[in-house]
């Protein structure tokens, strides 16, 4: 059957998505963003590998309502976030992977940028992080986290790949801190978005 409405091709892989969702355990709210998470992937083991801790919708939803800022580490996910829906939130997106003040923090301190990216945004007062492909960005939000330099509203940690990316996700399950995760290497900055977007639906509609 074809069809060229783009929300009825949504609500129809919906459908789809709906008839495998009948062996988690998923509340309402995070069946809502597991869903997500598979239409965008196409992949159905996602909705084995997902993990919410510590009130993760609640407090996101909480500080997406109040209008923040948000770190990504990636262009792929800001753009992948629905931006209409962002202003109605009254929130902003901020990405500084090619910020000159990160080229130069990489350059003399040897790390890469997605780590030197997420000192500028503690530097800038941010607190709430999106992270998708950079497990270097996430293992230093953790760093800054035990050091007493941030205390995240909340934490997207979905890294994707093969060299960090698993550690760094099972490493921030450890902490007390709102966050959803996957376990292993699947993720990505596509995943990421998609949670995001998940939850601004949820707060403002589209």
């Amino acid at each position: 059957m074809y069809i060229k409405n783009p929300m009825e091709i949504e609500n129809k892989s919906m459908d789809i998505i709906d008839e495998i969702m009948g062996d988690t355990t998923f509340n309402e709210e995070e069946m809502v963003i597991a869903k997500r998470m598979i239409h965008t992937t196409g992949d159905f083991d996602y909705r084995k590998i997902i993990v919410f801790k510590n009130e993760f919708i609640h407090e996101a939803k909480g500080t997406i309502l109040s209008g923040t800022k948000i770190f990504t580490d990636t262009k792929m996910a800001y753009m992948g976030v629905n931006k209409p829906a962002l202003a109605k939130a009254n929130c902003e997106l901020k990405c500084f992977i090619d910020d000159e003040r990160v080229f130069k923090m990489s350059k003399e301190l040897g790390t890469t940028r997605s780590a030197c990216a997420v000192d500028l945004a503690v530097e800038e007062g941010i607190d709430a992080f999106v992270i998708g492909n950079a497990p270097t960005a996430l293992f230093r939000i953790l760093e800054l986290v035990k050091e007493g330099k941030v205390n995240p509203k909340f934490v997207v940690g979905v890294p994707v790949g093969f060299v960090g990316a698993a550690e760094s996700k099972e490493y921030l399950r450890e902490f007390d801190i709102p966050s959803i995760s996957t376990v292993g290497y699947k993720g990505g900055s596509n995943v990421a978005a998609s949670i995001i977007n998940a939850l601004l639906y949820m707060v403002v509609g589209r």
